[in-house]
């Protein structure tokens, strides 16, 4: 019996590390096109993806806190750059791999201002969600593009916050909000919810430059690298464009 464990232990062992599935920590307003990658990925011959999605800000604590991923899709740029700072990412690998876009929604019950955003205070929504804007890059977007219309002090009250930007979206799926500010990459989702919903002028919020580190946990930073030189390649790009992002440019 002795003798089978550690004959099953030098096979594990043994393993290539391409073999071990690429552990991903995902913003979540990027799950849904990382699947789709994920797929096109394992069909040209790329490891699986091990994916955990959340807040930006939570992934960052868990990855200073020893959280073992091997690449982190933030949705900023700044904490890949604050992990590259403070040792705990790969130099030279940080790189943007999605521009991503706000959009306002109306739940099933509710209806969009006919001037866009800017009408939204004179309808009064009877709550709003967005993201936490300390946690979530789209949360502070969404605090930016209300601010740049005049309408943050009128309807901070009326605000509720998500921990992310799925959990943002699950409070207008469910009622609790007839209005949120979420990630254009919803409005494609299979099972969305219902209800109508508008691109925001990108001018009125500061681009949303999704960055990705290779982290020094990394089992195999190779298999990371290319993992992330296949993000910039046409078949992502593809996707990238079907779930709502801008196109990304050099650097």
């Amino acid at each position: 019996m002795l003798r089978a464990l550690l004959a099953s232990a030098l096979l594990l062992v043994s393993l290539p590390l391409a073999a071990m599935p690429l552990r991903v920590a995902v913003a979540s307003n990027f799950l849904l096109p990382l699947e789709a990658i994920a797929r096109a990925y394992a069909d040209q011959g790329g490891a699986s993806l091990r994916i955990s999605a959340g807040a930006t800000g939570q992934h960052y604590a868990q990855i200073i806190n020893g959280a073992p991923f091997d690449v982190f899709l933030a949705a900023d740029q700044a904490r890949p750059q604050r992990l590259l700072d403070e040792g705990f990412a790969l130099p030279d690998s940080r790189q943007t791999y999605a521009l991503g876009r706000l959009v306002l929604w109306a739940g099933a019950d509710a209806e969009l201002p006919s001037s866009g955003l800017g009408g939204l205070v004179e309808q009064m929504p009877r709550r709003l969600a967005i993201a936490s804007p300390r946690l979530a890059p789209y949360g502070a977007a969404a605090q930016q593009a209300l601010q740049a219309t005049g309408q943050w002090e009128a309807l901070r009250p009326l605000i509720v916050e998500g921990k992310n930007i799925s959990q943002t979206l699950h409070l207008l799926a469910t009622g609790n909000a007839s209005h949120a500010l979420v990630a254009a990459s919803f409005t494609v989702a299979a099972n969305r919810p219902p209800g109508e919903w508008v691109l925001i002028d990108e001018s009125l919020y500061e681009p949303i430059r999704q960055d990705a580190v290779i982290l020094k946990s990394a089992r195999d930073p190779a298999e990371a690298q290319r993992f992330l030189a296949f993000l910039q390649g046409a078949a992502a790009q593809e996707i990238l464009q079907r779930f709502g992002y801008g196109m990304v440019e050099d650097g």
